[in-house]
């Protein structure tokens, strides 16, 4: 049975898509059959990997409103063993009508159970935001990962984060765990840097991935490639630490 990971952050641009994406990606190149389940409006993963979204017949929210099966709404990426349930802004209405059905918070749970037969990694890229769509998505998990910035707002964020995990856990799902804490954007010549991951190892050091993510220029580049950074310079930092925290994942759940 494949496992469910959700990458969450309420705070946006830190970096929740690059990591989902990348991760997945270097799942994939690892031999692993991944993917990707799009959860934010904006559909950053879905054009991240090459899927564009003007073209898509049907989306993640025509799965979560039950007008087609995930199976149907998955598409082939051209990279290995990497696939995508896309999404794009039709998503944006459905946080409503999730809160008007019955059992809400496992719509996207009893959605994506049959990917657990064809997948050995389901990873969920949610919006930056605590909304009903998260709540589903780690309603539906094994585990979560965590992408945050070294900065002393995030690590604010990072508490209150803690505690939804917690109540998810208490009372939706008894089988969550916190996977990991991803470090992005990491910069070690910043002292900033270096005391906010000192706090971090301090109070959270067994969930920490081993790799932190450097900024770089390939990084960067490779969205607009509609490309994981992999498959845009394979000999970049970013592509290296990437797979070294696939590696990690992999061997933590």
């Amino acid at each position: 049975m494949g496992k469910i990971i959700s990458f969450i952050n309420q705070k946006g641009g830190v970096g929740k898509t690059t990591s989902a994406i990348n991760v997945a990606a270097s799942l994939g190149v690892l031999g692993h059959k991944v993917v990707v389940v799009d959860l934010d409006p904006q559909g950053n993963s879905t054009s991240g990997v090459g899927i564009a979204k003007k073209n898509l017949k049907v989306t993640v929210n025509d799965v979560i409103s039950g007008k087609c099966s995930a199976d149907d709404a998955v598409l082939e990426t051209n990279f290995d063993n990497l696939y995508v349930l896309p999404s794009n802004i039709s998503l944006a209405g459905a946080e409503f009508g999730l809160y008007q059905q019955h059992d809400n918070e496992y719509i996207l749970k009893n959605a994506l159970e049959p990917l657990r037969r064809d997948y050995d990694y389901v990873i969920i890229d949610c919006p930056p935001s605590l909304g009903m769509l998260t709540v589903n998505a780690m309603s539906a998990s094994d585990g979560v990962v965590i992408p945050m910035q070294c900065e002393f707002y995030a690590l604010e964020g990072l508490s209150q984060l803690m505690i939804t995990v917690s109540r998810i856990k208490q009372n939706y799902n008894p089988d969550l765990t916190i996977t990991g804490i991803l470090i992005t954007m990491y910069n070690s010549r910043l002292l900033l840097s270096m005391q906010v991951m000192a706090e971090l190892k301090k109070h959270y050091s067994d969930k920490l991935f081993d790799t932190p993510i450097s900024r770089g220029v390939k990084l960067s580049e490779a969205p607009g490639f509609g490309m994981p950074v992999y498959y845009h310079d394979k000999r970049s930092k970013g592509a290296s630490e990437y797979m070294e925290v696939a590696k990690q994942l992999a061997e933590r759940i």
